[in-house]
């Protein structure tokens, strides 16, 4: 069963040293930074270690900005050893479930990089779908959840 816990002291090293390699890591800020980014912005930066059952299988940081309605998916990998098992679509469809059932957001925003087609892939597959919006050369897309 594929699940989100919050980041401690019993995962934080695990994802800490989770790597992306390859084509992949220009996509995906490391977790060090993302780690960094949620210090700086406690109130909006969710980070959680993705896991399988007990073990640490990838991180996910939601942007949890409840005035305007809308969570994001701020930063999303699963670990290179742990992909091609449809642990990310479980990963992505279990945070989506998660933040619809706070009753707190109308829609999930994420973006990618162009020429990341598995991510463009995944995230279509769940749902999401672009706006026709570009941030800082990422393409936006969006989940509706009251549908």
């Amino acid at each position: 069963m594929v699940s989100l816990k919050e980041i401690n002291e019993d995962n934080f090293r695990a994802v800490v040293g989770m790597k992306l390699e390859g084509e992949q890591s220009k996509y995906v800020a490391s977790n060090v930074y993302s780690l960094a980014q949620a210090w700086l912005y406690p109130e909006e930066a969710k980070p959680y270690a993705i896991y399988k059952d007990e073990e640490i299988i990838g991180f996910m940081m939601l942007d949890w900005d409840e005035e305007e309605r809308e969570c994001g998916i701020w930063r999303f990998m699963i670990a290179n050893d742990q992909q091609g098992k449809g642990y990310g679509r479980k990963a992505l469809e279990y945070a989506v479930n998660r933040i619809k059932e706070t009753g707190k957001f109308d829609y999930v925003s994420l973006d990618y990089a162009p020429g990341n087609n598995v991510g463009k892939h995944l995230y279509e597959s769940v749902g999401f779908r672009e706006t026709g919006e570009i941030e800082e050369g990422e393409i936006i897309m969006k989940l509706d959840l009251i549908k």
